[in-house]
């Protein structure tokens, strides 16, 4: 870690995280907190995903889309009209959309093989956005002279690491710029995420192995082929298993290469100065 005990913390001059575990338990919250006090940069992992590296897929597939109306299509071959995304750090629907769900296309679905071709897509994108942290760190310094910063992960990261093993490129770059901090959440958390989840499914990342295994599991149970697979049906029954997948991979990612908050320390910050105590105490913590 590069912040060896609670007073390197304290006394650093430049103090850097990278924040990381399930969505809704509050990294983007205290990345909006920190980045309005004006001294932390606020780097968004996703935001850069559908920016940089998956911009041009997002932008197609709307394209595609204008091309089945005539109206539109016409528009667009006479380049009447623009199509572009505007993804922003609070609005991240243009590339949940474009991953899209498996299943029937008569109720929003796509073919499971679009489906595992762009979640190999977002693969690439994740490893090469995270990897990118060192990058930006450098630029908050650098070009903005921002004092501070905070990446704000994506809550797939742990799917695109190995956090056993020791020079992983993703956590070796995150790692030797940011100190990763995992918000955890508790059974209760879990359960409001699955609730919350089952109401207004989303498009998700999966590793493609746990992906396939599921997808076959999913079929079987409900006696349907791939083309009879209700979208939200399946992304919402895959949910809970996803969750309980990843939790001990964000457990060892804290344990091997950061520190660990709870989500109700985070909940109850009101400043950047309580963040910089609780970070201290989870220093502490790792070291007693």
């Amino acid at each position: 870690m590069i912040y060896t005990s609670r007073n390197t913390w304290a006394e650093a001059p430049h103090r850097r995280v990278a924040l990381f575990g399930m969505s809704g338990l509050g990294k983007t919250h205290i990345a909006n907190m920190l980045r309005d006090t004006g001294d932390w940069f606020h780097y968004s992992v996703d935001f850069r995903i559908g920016t940089r590296y998956m911009g041009e897929h997002i932008v197609d597939n709307f394209k595609h889309h204008a091309m089945l109306d005539p109206f539109l299509r016409d528009l667009l071959l006479s380049d009447s009209i623009y199509i572009a995304s505007n993804i922003s750090f609070n609005n991240l629907a243009p590339l949940s959309t474009y991953l899209g769900k498996p299943g029937d296309p008569a109720r929003g679905g796509i073919s499971f093989d679009t489906y595992v071709e762009r979640q190999r897509q977002h693969r690439e994108a994740e490893i090469a956005a995270s990897i990118d942290t060192a990058l930006f760190a450098r630029k908050a310094a650098d070009i903005y002279g921002y004092s501070h910063f905070v990446a704000d992960c994506s809550g797939s990261l742990c799917e695109v690491v190995d956090p056993a093993n020791p020079a992983d490129p993703v956590l070796v770059a995150i790692s030797n710029t940011a100190l990763p901090v995992w918000i955890r959440g508790t059974d209760a958390h879990l359960e409001q995420l699955v609730q919350r989840f089952t109401r207004a499914p989303k498009p998700m990342y999966y590793t493609e192995s746990f992906l396939r295994e599921k997808w076959a599991e999913f079929m079987a149970i409900n006696e349907v082929g791939p083309d009879q697979v209700d979208p939200d049906a399946f992304i919402a029954w895959g949910f809970r298993q996803l969750m309980e997948y990843r939790l001990p991979r964000y457990a060892a990612m804290a344990d091997n290469w950061g520190v660990t908050i709870e989500a109700a320390e985070a909940a109850a910050l009101r400043d950047a100065q309580d963040f910089d105590q609780l970070i201290g105490d989870a220093i502490a913590r790792k070291k007693a």
